[in-house]
C-alpha cells in the first residue's frame, strides 16, 4: 500500500510545466485539495495553463483573480500600494501618490499581459478581487487604498468585477482554482495578525527601496 509520503513524493515530481518566468514560485502537489498547487507571496503573482490552484494569504495586500475561460488561462497577483512617507511635504506628497498608483497599475498589467501573451483575450477576462483587510487597529488603513485602487483600475480598464472579498478585519487564505475560477476564501481569525503584518511590512519596506532607486514599474518577483 502507498503511503501519503510516497504519493506526495510521486506527484510532485510529475508537476505540470511552469511557464518560464514562474520558474521561481513554490508548487507542490496539495494532498488535500488533491490538486497540483502554486503558492505566491507578496509582490509575486503566477499564471498558469494547467488548471493550477493559487493560494495566498492576505492581510492589507490585495490579490486580482484573472481568468480566460475560453483560452483555459488564469493567474493571480499579491500586491499592496506603497504608503505615504513620513514627514512629506504637500508637493511629495501628491508625488507619493503618483507613484503608488503607477504601482498598482504596473502590477495589474504584469498579471494581464502575461495572461494575454499566452492566448487569453481582454474580451474574456474576468476579475475576481479579495483582500484588503485592516489587520490592526493601530495602523492606517491601507486595505482600503488597495481595495479603492483596484476597482477604479477595473473600472477605468472596462475590465469585468466577477466577485470580490474585500475589506474586514481579519488575514484570509485565499484558494484559486484556475481550472474552475472559484476562489475560497478562509478568515484566518485564530492566526496571529502580527504574522502577517511583519511579513507586509517587509515587503512594503522592499517597494520603498525600489522607489529610492527609481524602480517604479517592477513586478516580477
Amino acid at each position: 500500500m502507498t503511503s501519503s509520503f510516497e504519493e506526495s513524493i510521486r506527484n510532485n515530481a510529475n508537476l505540470p510545466p511552469a511557464l518560464p518566468r514562474f520558474a521561481h514560485i513554490n508548487r507542490y502537489w496539495d494532498p488535500h485539495k488533491e490538486c497540483f498547487t502554486a503558492k505566491i507571496l507578496p509582490g509575486q503573482f503566477y499564471v498558469t495553463l494547467q488548471g493550477e490552484m493559487i493560494v495566498t494569504v492576505l492581510g492589507s495586500c490585495v490579490s486580482a483573480c484573472v481568468r480566460d475561460s475560453v483560452a483555459g488561462i488564469a493567474g493571480m497577483n499579491h500586491f499592496m500600494l506603497p504608503g505615504m512617507r513620513k514627514g512629506a511635504g504637500a508637493g511629495k506628497v501628491r508625488r507619493d501618490a503618483y507613484e503608488a498608483e503607477i504601482y498598482g497599475i504596473n502590477a495589474m498589467e504584469s498579471l494581464i499581459n502575461e495572461i494575454l501573451k499566452n492566448g487569453g483575450r481582454r474580451e474574456n477576462l474576468e476579475v475576481k478581487i479579495t483582500g484588503g483587510g485592516r489587520i490592526l487597529d493601530n495602523l492606517s488603513d491601507v486595505g482600503t487604498s488597495n481595495i479603492n485602487f483596484i476597482r477604479s483600475f477595473l473600472k477605468t480598464d472596462g475590465l469585468r468585477l466577477a466577485g470580490e472579498d474585500v475589506g474586514g478585519i481579519y488575514p484570509r487564505k485565499v484558494y484559486y482554482s484556475a481550472a474552475t475560477g472559484i476562489v475560497n476564501v478562509k478568515k484566518l481569525i485564530k492566526l496571529k495578525n502580527n504574522t502577517i503584518f511583519n511579513r507586509e511590512h517587509d515587503y512594503e519596506i522592499e517597494i520603498e527601496s525600489k522607489l529610492r532607486q527609481g524602480n517604479l514599474v517592477i513586478f516580477d518577483k
